[in-house]
């Protein structure tokens, strides 16, 4: 995430196809994008490549996203997930996460969160030499350390050395909604979860 989602159609440094070509061509000043020196035919292909990950935001979903937005909040999904800079960083922001998923995805996401559990949710349950028991998200993992964010958000860096026991399980800290919510309520949390998508600089 150091760049920016290609996949909204969205381009804060100008979006149209001639802006994209001078872009990617010689670089953004002030960014970490570098220039790729390539022959304008060969930058063309990837100006085309870009254009078609965002050819199509899809139909709009079944449901009603405003019944939607109260059940994210009746259900306290803003417990773990931000919207808008309101609510925790436990789960994924989901700002702008209408433009970043399918609608088949954001339903499996609800009803079957295992199905595709990122590595940044993975789950860490360690116990340290002094019998101190933990249990986070694992941030990072080298030789010597392991770091994670605990259910409090709080950040932590444990020695390696220092492990009695240490379990790190790819599966999801979010429940499953199959069995609690009725059809038509999940379509509406999908159509709500849908809606969440960035506004272009200036609007």
């Amino acid at each position: 995430a150091r760049g920016p989602n290609l996949a909204i159609g969205i381009f804060y440094h100008g979006s149209t196809d001639a802006a994209l070509l001078k872009n990617i061509s010689g670089g953004i000043p002030g960014t970490e994008m570098p220039g790729l020196f390539y022959s304008s035919d060969r930058v063309w292909q990837i100006v085309a490549y870009i254009r078609s990950l965002n050819s199509s935001v899809g139909a709009q979903p079944p449901g009603d996203p405003a019944q939607g937005a109260l059940l994210f909040r009746s259900k306290h999904c803003d417990q773990c997930h931000r919207v808008g800079g309101e609510g925790d960083r436990l789960g994924p922001d989901l700002t702008n996460i209408g433009a970043a998923r399918s609608v088949n995805h954001l339903r499996q996401s609800i009803v079957d969160p295992n199905a595709d559990v990122r590595e940044r949710f993975w789950v860490v349950n360690l116990t340290t030499s002094q019998g101190k028991a933990y249990a986070g998200f694992l941030m990072n993992e080298d030789t010597y350390t392991v770091q994670f964010m605990d259910m409090e958000e709080q950040l932590h860096s444990v020695a390696k050395a220092d492990l009695a026991q240490y379990k790190v399980e790819k599966i999801s800290k979010m429940p499953s909604y199959r069995e609690s919510l009725k059809e038509n309520e999940v379509d509406d949390l999908v159509a709500y979860l849908w809606s969440l998508r960035p506004k272009e600089a200036g609007r």
